[in-house]
């Protein structure tokens, strides 16, 4: 038995020496540590943007895997799962304690520390969390959110066994058992901590009645002894003088030492510097007292030019030039009725009987159902039973509309801020919506707005007022004849009611050539156009092409001038104008906002492509700043027509009716613009939620009336004009005096015949030319027969094949 027992012995030793070890190399520590750190970072990144997005993202954490969702998370669906996962579902708030913890142990791996060192923090970490989610489950029952499921479970566990106040003293207990044995806190340190507080503090007041017995008046410090008793002189000898004198200017050395310590007394440990009374001077001084007495400063007189004119003068007016000018009358709108809506009761409980009893045919029970009525919808907010599910509700979209026999609703689950579920049912008698109602309205006449909009009427029969200064942009699409156009008119209608001619210009784009026509007769109001356009409103594709380069320019310039008057904005810039600190002999003059109207972008998209994507891109990221502002409408909101770049800069979308969902999701990001029922019925979004509007109806004989009362008054001698641009397709063929070449242009020549690419664009990176001097130089080449005409967005083509030829050429002439 003892010989066997050695044999198992030696058969075990040499087995745990042969069994592998799991080691992991310094390259894999550095790979493993870099990716803990970097998911710490998404997890932070993910559970900061689920507190503002977890209830649009709460219903689509079921199809993580369906490609067409997007969630709001700045993670997308992989931040709002794992956001869900463990606040929610997890710790709460106490949930950033993990990524703490992941990044810590990344960087250990990384820098190549034991890992064993992470035990005690592991431990710390997960037990802080805890008591974290039962604290704010315990102190915050209103939002359960803060404790997560661990939290609010964990604190009803313990308030069945131990109560209220017991789950708070276990918390106190667990508090003091983490800061004495994680901190160290022992009694001891808490009454030293106390005492060299008291210290300070006691310091500090010293110094302080220093301070104030250094600066005494004069009454309280003067000897209150009577002459009588004063003692008689004593003689002096000389070597005591020099001991006083001596003894005197240490005095004062001290005292200018401690002067300049005195900021630094209250934080040392050092014993105080030795006080002199000021007692003692005033017997060195003999009881003479020095009077100080104190000069003002001379204030300065600041030769301030804006402030003079300004009082002078007044601020600058911009609508001087057209003082007399009257806003259009509330008469020229027609008044489709009295606004108000008649309220059918019986629709109404029909409706909600059809409704409760198609939940109840799917055994989904309802405790509460209210009806806000609309000018065109009517919204049903239910509030379910306890248990019921939201998703079982919204799978039910399309029975309830066949219960209800309606043209299309819409589920909204839930609604935002409210806690209730919307159903919105299309009334059988639409109301309609008069521009004027919305224009006299008094949300819209107060609206304190650099651009006023009035859209319409929301579903609870409020006017909608918005700023196109705040938007910046806005996008519109579609279908046909589900009131685009009449929106661009509303818009345009109630900017025209509100802003004076010095204050706004449009630049009207209308493919279609009939459905802005009307507003020609504003074009010396109103309207901006190029310095050689005959017509205000743009039809042409290539007008629109150097129209929009000519607002690109624009901006450009404008900006140029906010850098010189060192503003930020336009709003800013004005002021400062109207204020006379700019002076115009230095270029500055006031900017009047200016509102890009494009009536049908797919048509422009089609025939130009990227030189119309391009500069309305351009404008889109930037012009904000500068008061430009682009409203765009598109009857085909698809992805090659409204692409990427476009739409991350338009954050203001407006969809009127669609034919599918997928159009909806590219306008809006989210389906409903398929269920809307025409006419006027929208939705708008500004990135936040969804707002079911009803556009108000301005039909095209009020516009006409509109646009005449204003154009029959005075106006400025010619239309706002933006600057020149000079295109590549400029170009004419005709020979140009060699005197009048550019200085240039042998140099350019060679650049194009090397790179056999005629284009401007090649000039302007090659000889860092301005684009207008690159044009002109082209045309010249064109001209000398170097190069081709212009074939719209080709290159033009080289007609010079090497060196040998151009000396050539250039040689004959």
């Amino acid at each position: 038995m003892p010989m066997a027992r050695k044999k198992n012995k030696k058969n075990n030793t040499t087995s745990a020496r042969t069994r592998p070890k799991f080691q992991i190399s310094n390259q894999q520590k550095i790979i493993f540590g870099t990716l803990l750190m970097l998911l710490s970072v998404a997890f932070v990144i993910a559970f900061i943007s689920y507190f503002s997005t977890w209830q649009q993202d709460q219903s689509l954490l079921k199809e993580f895997w369906n490609k067409q969702v997007e969630a709001e998370n700045w993670l997308n669906k992989f931040g709002a799962s794992v956001s869900d996962f463990f606040i929610r579902k997890g710790f709460g708030v106490a949930a950033f304690i993990f990524p703490i913890l992941i990044f810590q142990t990344g960087l250990f791996l990384f820098v190549g520390l034991p890992l064993k060192k992470l035990n005690n923090r592991w431990f710390w970490g997960i037990l802080s969390s805890i008591w974290l989610a039962i604290f704010f489950g315990f102190f915050a029952e209103t939002a359960p959110i803060l404790g997560g499921v661990i939290g609010f479970e964990m604190n009803d566990f313990l308030r069945a066994y131990i109560g209220k106040i017991g789950i708070g003293l276990l918390l106190f207990f667990v508090l003091v058992i983490y800061l004495v044995s994680r901190l160290g806190v022992t009694p001891e340190k808490i009454q030293s901590l106390f005492q060299s507080t008291q210290k300070e503090f006691k310091a500090a007041f010293a110094s302080n009645k220093t301070k104030a017995e250094a600066n005494p008046v004069a009454d309280q410090h003067e000897p209150s002894v009577s002459p009588q008793s004063e003692p008689a002189p004593k003689a002096v000898t000389k070597d005591e003088q020099n001991d006083i004198a001596i003894e005197n200017s240490f005095e004062v050395k001290l005292s200018t030492e401690q002067d300049s310590a005195n900021t630094t007394a209250s934080n040392t440990t050092q014993p105080p510097a030795p006080i002199i009374h000021s007692e003692d001077k005033d017997q060195q001084d003999h009881g003479i007292q020095i009077e100080v007495e104190k000069t003002e400063e001379e204030k300065e007189e600041v030769d301030n030019l804006s402030d003079r004119l300004v009082k002078d003068f007044g601020e600058f007016d911009p609508k001087l030039a057209l003082s007399k000018y009257t806003f259009p009358t509330l008469e020229l709108l027609n008044d489709y009725g009295a606004g108000s809506i008649t309220i059918n009761q019986e629709e109404l409980e029909e409706n909600k009987n059809k409704i409760v009893d198609t939940l109840k045919n799917y055994k989904i029970e309802i405790s509460q159902i209210k009806a806000t009525i609309g000018p065109t919808v009517t919204l049903y907010e239910i509030v379910p039973a306890a248990g019921v599910r939201i998703s079982k509700i919204k799978n039910l979209e399309d029975d309830i509309a066949l219960s209800l026999a309606a043209l299309g609703i819409r589920i909204i689950a839930p609604i935002p801020g409210r806690g209730t579920i919307g159903i919105e049912v299309p009334n059988k008698n639409a109301t309609i919506v008069s521009m004027r109602s919305v224009i006299a309205s008094k949300k819209f006449q107060n609206a304190e707005m650099e651009l006023p909009i009035a859209f319409g009427k929301n579903i609870s029969n409020e006017t909608f007022v918005v700023d196109l200064a705040k938007m910046p942009h806005l996008l519109m699409a579609g279908a046909t004849g589900q009131g685009k156009s009449v929106g661009l008119n509303a818009i345009l209608t109630s900017l025209l009611y509100k802003k004076h001619p010095a204050e706004v210009k449009f630049v009207l784009v209308d493919p279609k050539k009939v459905e802005l026509t009307l507003f020609n007769k504003i074009e010396r109001h109103y309207l901006a156009k190029l310095p050689d356009s005959e017509e205000a409103i743009i039809t042409d594709n290539t007008k629109v092409i150097n129209t929009l380069n000519s607002l690109c320019i624009e901006m450009d310039n404008r900006y140029e001038r906010l850098k010189n008057a060192m503003v930020r904005n336009i709003k800013e810039y004005n002021t400062k104008f109207k204020a006379r600190k700019l002076n115009p002999n230095d270029g500055h003059e006031f900017l009047p906002y200016i509102v890009l109207v494009i009536d049908e972008f797919a048509d422009l998209i089609m025939t130009a492509g990227k030189e119309v994507e391009t500069p309305i891109a351009r404008l889109a990221q930037l012009a904000r700043a500068i008061g430009i502002h682009l409203i765009i409408a598109t009857q085909r909101p698809s992805v090659n027509v409204i692409t990427g770049i476009i739409k991350a800069n338009f954050p203001a979308r407006v969809a009127f009716r669609v034919t599918s969902k997928i159009d909806s999701r590219t306008i809006l990001d989210s389906p409903g613009a398929d269920q809307l029922i025409g006419r006027g019925d929208m939705l708008y979004t500004q990135g936040n939620d969804l707002t079911r509007l009803q556009c108000a109806f301005v039909d095209t004989p009020e516009v006409e009336k509109i646009t005449d009362f204003i154009g029959s008054q005075r106006a400025y001698p010619k239309a706002y004009e933006l600057p020149e641009y000079v295109g590549e397709e400029s170009g004419t063929g005709v020979d140009i005096d060699i005197s009048e070449r550019d200085a240039l242009f042998r140099e350019a020549a060679e650049v194009i015949v090397i790179a056999q690419q005629g284009s401007a664009s090649l000039l302007q990176r090659k000889l860092k030319l301005g684009y207008n001097r690159a044009g002109r130089i082209i045309d010249q080449l064109e001209a000398a027969g170097i190069v081709g005409p212009f074939e719209g967005s080709k290159a033009r083509q080289v007609l010079v094949p090497d060196m040998v030829a151009l000396d050539a050429l250039l040689s004959n002439e």
